[in-house]
């Protein structure tokens, strides 16, 4: 099978990684990948990122692909499924074409519009933080409703502002003025145009990872990953500076609630409502008080989850995504390595404000043994060298008996990577210290 993977950051090296492995994988294609792709298939210069997939559709033609798996939420947003399905009923490919492992464009409003999804959510029961939407045509009455509101309160940009547009704010004075930069000064852009304000909820975050063929799905192994840049989760927020798996907290009882309350019903309104989705999604949760509620949908893998869940996932990721795309899930189970993973990632200095790229990465050709794996996320090849690229460089993940054991591991290979200004955070999985 041939298989062109979109995508280039550390989800993608991780997911071409275990592509790889299969004996179903003849030819793996990324595009437009990184360094650290390119050992496990063929790079490739395709534009992908807007809505024009003409040119990967030509690719896939010349190339005999049979299945395109997408890594970013762009593509998909942008209707990268249709596309396809649209030429494979003019017959453009293959007879043994399988299709997009991602949903349709309407589908993708899970994650590229906060409102669609909360809607989805309220129309389906699945417990989530109480909520209103606004635009400038109703801006009077969101200053009104922040004045009367409890804090701290959230206010998101309705669409996709690259992990950028979620905001709490502890005090309203400064509730009204995000709301106003979002709405009138287009702090983020279009996506800022509609803004839903919802109750914060206190309590400990969680990832859980569902593979769906739309009626059929497999719960993949779950993750909690770290997003603020500095050490004790304080500081500006970043895309992820790390992530664990298993989470200690997730057991049993509470995923069973969570199976029961979000994965059935999320799964099932997908099926009700006709929406086109054969691919992953990645529902975030907080646990409050013992139970299990939905913050946000993604319609792809995350990262650095992907770099914690994909290496504790052993089945063949292509059988599992033949099965998505042929609507066979219901046959298949998961099987997971049950030691403890963690993923840490270096990042440049600088980041998530300003940085410098281009500098020279030294220690990648290391032996880090059979406990651990080195992810490439924002590098690049430049005159014989691997360069920072950038603002999250790589990722290190390490097998264990345990969070701290793992923890341990990946700051050693980290010891012997080098380029200027890095930076990781050395607490990843703090909050676990004797977990076995």
């Amino acid at each position: 099978m041939n298989i062109l993977l979109l995508g280039s950051g550390g989800r993608e090296h991780a997911l071409a990684w275990k592509l790889a492995q299969s004996p179903l994988c003849e030819n793996l294609y990324i595009a437009p990948g990184n360094p650290g792709t390119a050992q496990c298939g063929t790079n490739v210069n395709l534009k992908t990122g807007s809505s024009d997939f003409s040119e990967a559709e030509n690719f896939c033609r010349s190339r005999q692909v049979h299945l395109v798996v997408v890594g970013p939420e762009d593509p998909l947003v942008n209707g990268v499924y249709d596309y396809f399905e649209q030429a494979h009923q003019r017959q453009a490919f293959t007879d043994g074409w399988l299709g997009v492992i991602g949903p349709s464009k309407y589908a993708a409003q899970l994650e590229g519009s906060k409102a669609f999804a909360k809607a989805f959510m309220q129309r389906h029961n699945i417990p989530t933080a109480g909520y209103r939407e606004f635009t400038n045509d109703n801006f009077d009455e969101g200053r009104e409703f922040l004045l009367n509101h409890p804090l701290p309160v959230v206010l998101k940009a309705d669409g996709l502002a690259a992990g950028k547009g979620v905001i709490i704010c502890n005090s309203t004075l400064e509730a009204v003025a995000e709301f106003d930069m979002m709405i009138h000064q287009s702090k983020f852009g279009d996506a800022g145009k509609k803004v839903v304000i919802e109750e914060f909820l206190n309590g400990i975050e969680l990832s859980v990872f569902v593979l769906t063929d739309g009626k059929n799905y497999c719960i993949l192994p779950e993750a909690k990953d770290y997003k603020r840049i500095g050490e004790g989760d304080t500081g500006l927020n970043t895309g992820g500076m790390g992530a664990v798996s298993p989470v200690p907290f997730a057991h049993a009882a509470f995923m069973q609630k969570v199976e029961e309350r979000i994965v059935k019903p999320t799964i099932n309104g997908l099926h009700n409502e006709g929406m086109v989705y054969k691919g992953f999604v990645f529902i975030g949760l907080i646990k409050v008080d013992g139970e299990p509620l939905v913050i946000e949908y993604n319609c792809r893998m995350g990262d650095p989850e992907t770099e914690v869940i994909i290496p504790r996932l052993k089945n063949d990721l292509v059988e599992l995504l033949s099965a998505t795309a042929k609507n066979e899930l219901q046959d298949i189970k998961i099987e997971k390595d049950q030691r403890s993973a963690v993923t840490v990632v270096a990042v440049s200095g600088g980041y998530p404000g300003d940085y410098v790229k281009g500098f020279a990465i030294k220690g990648l050709e290391q032996n880090t043994g059979s406990d651990s794996l080195i992810f490439h996320a924002g590098t690049k090849a430049e005159n014989d060298e691997i360069v920072t690229s950038g603002g999250r460089v790589l990722t290190v993940t390490s097998f264990g008996n345990s969070v701290q054991d793992c923890v341990i591991k990946s700051k050693q290979v980290l010891s012997g990577i080098s380029f200027r200004d890095m930076y990781f955070r050395k607490d990843i999985g703090y909050e676990f210290p004797d977990t076995n």
